[in-house]
């Protein structure tokens, strides 16, 4: 009988490739920017990529219990809702854990570092989102506001967590997300352009609203971030030092980079080498080319979650692709965009290839995600086939 068919018979290997030799590169990334401060503080160097390991392994374990899943458990309101809840939780409970570099959000696990609630609550809001649109189809044209207030309202709480950290860059993400989605969901295309037009004027204000204003409102690590952004040397061995020897870890590289292991500026210089810079770290040692090949796997692997989700006949596949790919898009222009000064650094770490057990995880359950709504599609489509 077609039902009996093996699932693995549908495996999406044009996701599952990618996603492994990423991952793989991740951690040697993940052993190289971090071995060389561990053996000067007299540790294992091989310490955190050990961690890193550890949390991969795990994550190989979800994808594999995810795609055993049926799609119709995935589509479970209480299910995603219960997710919410969880995740809002563990938001609250970071606050009771000491801030790092000024701003809250790191659980403590002793033995095992720190946890990033965070980086799930944005899979969750996808996922939240997903399940919610995909059962309001009917109404969403007739009815858009009326048919998503509840939804919007479930997002204030966690959101305003996100805002008192301060973690300023989720929570764009989560807010970019959350309108994607929306202009996802089916909605007449005027709300389309009324998005796209209170994005660019809402982008234009901020800017020369912190400019302005932010003085009154905003942290003094946020300011001083807008500050360099515009120019890193009027803070050299300051605010912008970071900035500036991201800027020449990218130049070092070159196109076939020093070689594995070999960067300068991860020795001392950039603070963060393993999280927000990992990416330029990658360039130095690497090379250009090899950067440009990672960079293609990743796209690679979008456009295809991405393409399933058009191409989806169910609603909650087409949308919850669509939130996985917006996801990583986001995070990679968010990444880029402060290391190269395009926009002002944020934090926001490199998918796959910075060192953090949380996003990982995180990027590895959409992944989970993906594969099993992408076999759901193809066997319905054989189905119909037949």
């Amino acid at each position: 009988m077609p039902n009996k068919i093996k699932k693995r018979r549908f495996l999406d290997w044009g996701i599952l490739i990618p996603y492994l030799f990423l991952t793989v590169i991740g951690l040697m990334m993940v052993y190289s920017t971090t071995s060389y401060v561990l053996l000067e503080d007299g540790d294992n160097p091989a310490r955190q990529a050990i961690f890193q390991f550890i949390f991969w392994f795990i994550s190989l374990l979800l994808i594999f219990i995810i795609y055993r899943l049926k799609t119709e458990v995935l589509k479970s309101k209480k299910l995603t809702f219960a997710a919410l809840i969880f995740v809002s939780f563990l938001l609250l409970v970071a606050f009771a854990f000491k801030p790092v570099n000024g701003a809250y959000g790191w659980i403590q696990i002793p033995g095992m570092g720190t946890i990033q609630p965070v980086e799930f609550f944005k899979l969750v809001v996808v996922w939240f989102f997903s399940t919610t649109l995909a059962r309001q189809q009917n109404h969403v044209q007739a009815h858009f506001l009326t048919s998503i207030k509840g939804s919007l309202f479930a997002m204030v709480i966690p959101t305003v967590m996100l805002l008192l950290y301060p973690d300023f860059g989720n929570a764009a993400i989560v807010v970019l997300i959350v309108l994607i989605l929306l202009l996802a969901s089916g909605v007449n295309y005027l709300y389309t352009l009324y998005g796209g037009l209170i994005g660019i004027v809402g982008s234009v204000l901020a800017i020369l609203g912190v400019n302005t204003f932010g003085k009154y409102f905003l942290p003094n690590y946020v300011l001083s971030r807008f500050a360099v952004f515009r120019n890193p040397f009027i803070d050299e061995y300051g605010d912008g030092h970071q900035m500036i020897h991201g800027y020449y870890a990218l130049f070092n590289g070159g196109l076939f980079g020093r070689g594995l292991g070999n960067s300068i500026q991860k020795k001392g210089f950039l603070q963060f080498a393993h999280t927000d810079y990992a990416f330029a770290i990658v360039v130095e040692e690497l090379g250009l080319i090899v950067a440009i090949l990672i960079l293609g796997a990743l796209f690679y692997m979008i456009a295809r979650i991405l393409l399933i989700g058009i191409r989806s006949k169910d609603p909650f596949n087409s949308i919850m692709c669509i939130g996985i790919a917006s996801l990583f898009l986001i995070s990679i222009f968010i990444n880029l965009g402060g290391i190269t000064g395009i926009i002002p650094l944020t934090g926001i770490t490199f998918p796959f290839i910075s060192q953090g057990g949380s996003s990982l995880m995180m990027f590895s359950i959409c992944i989970g995600f993906v594969l099993n709504i992408s076999a759901d599609e193809k066997k319905k489509a054989m189905l119909n086939e037949m």
